[in-house]
């Protein structure tokens, strides 16, 4: 009984935070019943199976709620971001990625034939560009904005059928997370760091924002992934490559299903660039790499910026964080029908989604009550060497590499 006040009493005080964003008496109840839904044991959480499970007699009332209602589902994601940030607390990492959402049909706004990682193919979809904030508290959505293909925002008529605004115009899956940043750190939420996959981590554009924001990063990044300096260029695979042996740790990257995930890493940092960092620096750029134990072929490769006084084991768990959000695609569509809406239309897609995030980061807090247990990444002593990767005290730094450059040099980069 103690669980199940704890459990109401919280839901409760969720739906206080976001009651002021629907005007009317008839729209709270209404979003309380939705949200009550996503949360409870429809085998579908589609428009009919929530209207039965809520004692509506047909679905027309949230049909209205995600269509036609007056309420700015951008308002409610401000407070689903606040929330998060009140109950994980600071120092946190943001995670940026996207994730689809597999549909039938031409008419709904965004879809069409595209790669998602859901399906693992190119597929007819409907593509979400997702933040999610986590700490060693929990993990949760916090953000989201909707990707349009070019061949959406170059038809018109066909954003008007679908309710898409005039003003919506053609944006990357990099220029939304860029906006996506911006908007988490304006805010407030109090992150430290941000990590993404490698459809990220590989801009510049990407990396420069956070740089001027004052984030430190991992990202993942391609083995093609060029490091310029000064010097000239080299892929980051062929810096990798003249690691000495020594010069890789095995760390932990934070725990999984089945315990740590333990990993061979190396990383060395890189010089300071003159056009962009003060003298001295306060942060430091890295190039990382981290192989598989058990198939040391199965490398991966980042990028980092960090504070000076940084550790390579504290890299290792930023660039492990990056799963939490996988985490919460799957919670959010498992336990909370993130992806079993059925809704047409652009503004129905953001009303859905973000009462969706709404119901994951509820559960997230719950758990977080349950459990504040803190997760670390092991650490190993760090042997000496000898090598064109040179030691600085308790790391490794890249002064130059000893073959000839491969591309132009770029004092700007």
């Amino acid at each position: 009984m103690l669980e199940v006040d704890c459990w109401a009493a919280e839901l409760e005080s969720v739906f206080a935070r976001v009651a002021g964003r629907f005007a009317r008496a008839d729209l709270r109840w209404r979003m309380r019943d939705y949200v009550r839904g996503l949360l409870g044991k429809a085998a579908r959480k589609n428009g009919w199976q929530l209207a039965e499970w809520a004692g509506h007699r047909t679905p027309d009332g949230f049909q209205r709620l995600l269509n036609s209602s007056v309420w700015d589902a951008d308002a409610l994601r401000d407070d689903v971001r606040a929330y998060v940030g009140d109950r994980l607390g600071p120092e946190g990492v943001l995670i940026i990625d996207d994730t689809g959402f597999v549909k039938k049909g031409t008419t709904s706004a965004g879809v069409g034939r595209q790669y998602t990682g859901t399906s693992g193919k190119i597929d007819n979809c409907q593509i979400g560009v997702f933040a999610a904030y986590a700490t060693s508290r929990g993990r949760a959505l916090v953000d989201r904005e909707f990707y349009l293909p070019k061949s959406w925002t170059s038809d018109r008529q066909r954003c008007q059928a679908a309710k898409i605004p005039d003003e919506r115009c053609f944006a990357t899956k990099g220029e939304l997370a860029r906006d996506i940043v911006r908007r988490c750190i304006a805010a407030g939420l109090p992150a430290a760091w941000v990590t993404a996959d490698e459809a990220y981590g590989q801009d510049w554009h990407f990396r420069r924002l956070l740089e001027q924001l004052g984030l430190g990063y991992v990202v993942a990044v391609p083995k093609s992934q060029q490091i310029k300096s000064l010097a000239g260029s080299w892929r980051i695979d062929e810096l990798i490559k003249q690691a000495p042996s020594d010069a890789w740790q095995r760390l932990s990257c934070g725990d999984g299903a089945k315990g740590p995930r333990v990993y061979d890493w190396a990383a060395a940092k890189l010089p300071a660039n003159l056009v962009f960092d003060p003298d001295p620096p306060s942060h430091l750029r890295w190039v990382m790499a981290r192989r598989s134990i058990s198939d040391p072929d199965e490398l991966a490769y980042y990028l980092a910026y960090a504070p000076v006084d940084m550790g390579i084991a504290e890299l290792a768990r930023i660039a492990g964080s990056r799963w939490a959000i996988e985490e919460c695609f799957q919670a959010a569509k498992n336990e909370c029908g993130l992806d079993q809406y059925e809704v047409r239309r652009y503004t129905g897609w953001y009303r859905h989604i973000t009462l969706a995030m709404l119901a994951h980061a509820f559960l997230t807090a719950l758990a977080a009550q349950a459990s504040d247990t803190e997760k670390g990444a092991a650490e190993t002593d760090q042997p000496s060497s000898t090598s064109p990767w040179r030691r600085s005290e308790d790391s490794w730094t890249l002064s130059c590499p000893t073959h000839e450059p491969t591309v132009t040099p770029s004092p700007t980069h």
